[in-house]
């Protein structure tokens, strides 16, 4: 059986939604009802951060379009808004040990990058990340979709990127 138990839906937000993942929205908020405890996060990207600074990469101010949800969120989703690649910090971690979980799927945009280091973070923290394919996505195409995946099954596991 395939625990159910925690659902981490990264970045499914109107600036990451084009031609390439305009199919992810519907498919993550369709998903959220199978799952004990669902987790969305937000990416802002505020003045200073490194994508500004070091990739020149000036989207996602907090607040503006592109930070806002693509999809409607379950009404007892936790919501964290991050600045970085990952939202995995000790207090994420105390979260999960509140609900007494190891297993963690995960899905949402870019698979290349967001996903993977999410995923990549839990499984150094000693849990079970579990990629939903299907439901992510690159707005940078296929070829970074692929990409990620290929990372992922290198980094975390085969079997893991279901």
């Amino acid at each position: 059986m395939i625990d159910k138990h925690v659902l981490l839906i990264i970045d499914v937000q109107q600036g990451f939604i084009n031609e390439r993942t305009h199919h992810v929205p519907a498919a993550v908020e369709a998903l959220q009802e199978d799952y004990e405890h669902v987790i969305v996060t937000r990416f802002n990207n505020p003045e200073g951060s490194p994508y500004r600074q070091l990739i020149g990469w000036d989207r996602f101010t907090p607040g503006s379009n592109d930070t806002k949800f693509a999809f409607t969120p379950r009404k007892d989703a936790m919501i964290i808004d991050k600045s970085t690649y990952t939202c995995i910090n000790k207090a994420f971690l105390a979260k999960l040990n509140d609900w007494d979980t190891r297993i963690i799927d995960l899905c949402g945009i870019a698979t290349d990058n967001c996903v993977l280091k999410c995923a990549v973070d839990l499984f150094e923290a000693g849990r079970v990340p579990r990629i939903l394919s299907s439901y992510c996505a690159s707005h940078g195409g296929p070829d970074c979709h692929e990409a990620g995946l290929l990372l992922l099954r290198r980094l975390i596991g085969e079997n893991q990127v279901i």
